[in-house]
């Protein structure tokens, strides 16, 4: 659930009665529900991380399915105002393909718990929790128009994750990883 809040006379506290919800996701499972929201630097929409609706090696392949929201870093204007909650960007990569819903700014996550823009580039930093062998941080130029598939389920970090043999052909691999062969944990966090 994305919603909006407004503040009281102080503005350091927010009214619990004027919640707006912007964006409802249903969820299947209890983990992988959500992630860090942010407001992009260079164009100012929200940036909502999506993990996969959680459950072992995403069954339903929803991180992969271009006509779910899960397993996705979306992008939205909620400052439109017109309708109320949001509206899709028009330089969203998908916003005239036939399957793909439009709020989708990347795919193939599966548990993107944070990310972060570079405050002098702009450039993002994705943090994406691995499954059983490799936690990744995947990575998007500020000059990026969106669209990329950072491979999860077909890959888990640089290695396929289903099958020894896998197609790669337009999966962005990450650009660091690491394994938890010495008791290493999930990447939760980190800032630029």
């Amino acid at each position: 659930m994305v919603a909006r809040y407004r503040l009281t006379a102080d503005p350091d506290v927010a009214d619990p009665a004027s919640e707006e919800i912007v964006l409802a996701i249903e969820q299947p499972y209890a983990n992988h529900n959500g992630g860090q929201l942010a407001f992009g630097p260079n164009d100012g929409y929200l940036y909502v991380g999506m993990g996969d609706g959680g459950s072992a090696g995403d069954p339903e392949n929803r991180a992969q399915n271009p006509g779910d929201l899960l397993g996705k870093l979306l992008r939205i204007d909620v400052e439109t105002n017109n309708p109320p909650t949001y509206t899709i960007p028009v330089t969203n990569p998908y916003t005239q393909t036939t399957g793909y819903r439009g709020e989708i700014w990347a795919l193939g996550l599966r548990n993107p718990w944070r990310f972060s823009f570079d405050a002098q580039t702009g450039d993002l930093y994705i943090g994406d929790v691995g499954q059983r062998s490799y936690e990744e941080i995947d990575y998007q130029p500020a000059s990026s128009s969106g669209g990329e598939n950072y491979g999860w389920r077909i890959m888990e970090g640089s290695h396929c994750y289903i099958s020894p043999d896998c197609d790669t052909t337009g999966l962005v691999l990450p650009v660091a990883e690491y394994g938890h062969s010495e008791g290493n944990c999930s990447v939760t966090g980190g800032m630029v």
